[in-house]
């Protein structure tokens, strides 16, 4: 196990680094100039002031160069300068990354469950108007646009119901400590946490139910219930158990889409994560943000494919890790 997983982080330093190159050339061919869009805000669009920017922030170098200086401070995690927020970009993330990690977190768990748990239901009905129920719900939620879902939350439940606060982390010069500060980001967390699992659900949901049907139809589970067993027992132990596999390969791959997710869900309620510093950041022309959110999004991509890999092994010990 720890020679797997130390195989894995060396090459997980070699995939950073092409992702880095590849997103640098990429961010800096896309159109606009972050020194003219300051310059224009200050309201001061001369050459000279123009030239000044660009030397300021290094942006007069030739791209390789600019390149270079990029990769030996990400090195050291030292992810540059924002040309916009002026402070240190690694701050910036710091700062945000917490709200963006409670959000996905509580999504991808919420989703997680609830999606199997509906998918287990729905095979175990297999027909009725149960199973034709949680399958038209699932359908709908992953055919329905994440936007519209969060815009139609955040207009019913907020607005109209007025039940939950529909935007922003916690409520501002509300001055909570201790319990009543965690309720009030939890009251907060509802409303995006909801939204965004919705999709990630469906899937599941599906995915479970497509993998139980499929495994109750095999030979060992035909064994089981011939040996007399409770159909309880054979549905946990049995069925259950395997047909996670394909369940868990899924969501170790949507848990990186879920920071995907987060910028359309950040920006509607207002949440203080990397998705709404990045939606800015792109607006701003800021490079160097941008980069850097790109870099720790495919750190944590990384990070949920090895824990993935690891989680095989618990679910079932037959599978064995190799470089």
């Amino acid at each position: 196990m720890a020679r797997f997983i130390l195989g894995r982080l060396v090459k997980a330093v070699f995939i950073l680094l092409a992702i880095l190159v590849f997103n640098f050339f990429l961010i800096h061919a896309a159109p606009g100039d972050p020194a003219a869009v300051m310059a224009g805000e200050a309201g001061a669009g001369d050459p000279t002031y123009l030239a000044e920017l660009r030397e300021r922030f290094g942006l007069d170098q030739p791209l390789y160069v600019q390149l270079w200086i990029y990769i030996k401070g990400a090195v050291q995690l030292d992810l540059g300068y924002s040309l916009r927020q002026q402070m240190p970009v690694a701050e910036l993330i710091a700062d945000r990354l917490p709200a963006t990690l409670l959000l996905t977190g509580v999504a991808f768990v919420l989703s997680l469950v609830f999606g199997v748990i509906a998918g287990v239901a729905a095979s175990a009905r297999q027909g009725s108007w149960g199973d034709t129920i949680i399958s038209t719900l699932a359908l709908l939620f992953y055919a329905t646009p994440l936007f519209w879902v969060a815009l139609m939350a955040a207009l019913v439940f907020s607005v109209w119901l007025e039940w939950l606060p529909g935007f922003g982390y916690q409520s501002i010069g509300a001055g909570y400590t201790g319990l009543a500060h965690a309720w009030d980001v939890t009251k907060h967390l509802i409303l995006p946490a909801s939204t965004l699992g919705l999709f990630f659900m469906a899937i599941y949901m599906r995915m479970t139910r497509a993998s139980m049907l499929e495994v109750s139809r095999l030979d060992f589970v035909k064994t089981a219930r011939a040996k007399g067993l409770k159909r309880r027992v054979i549905q946990r132990r049995h069925i259950l158990r395997n047909a996670l596999l394909p369940v868990i390969t899924l969501a170790g791959l949507q848990a990186g889409q879920i920071f995907g997710g987060a910028i359309l869900t950040e920006t509607v309620f207002a949440w203080p994560g990397i998705g709404r510093l990045m939606f800015e950041a792109i607006n701003q022309r800021d490079y160097n943000v941008i980069l850097g959110v790109f870099y720790i999004s495919a750190a944590m991509v990384l990070l949920f494919n090895l824990i993935t890999d690891v989680v095989y092994v618990i679910i079932d010990p037959r599978i064995r890790l190799t470089g």
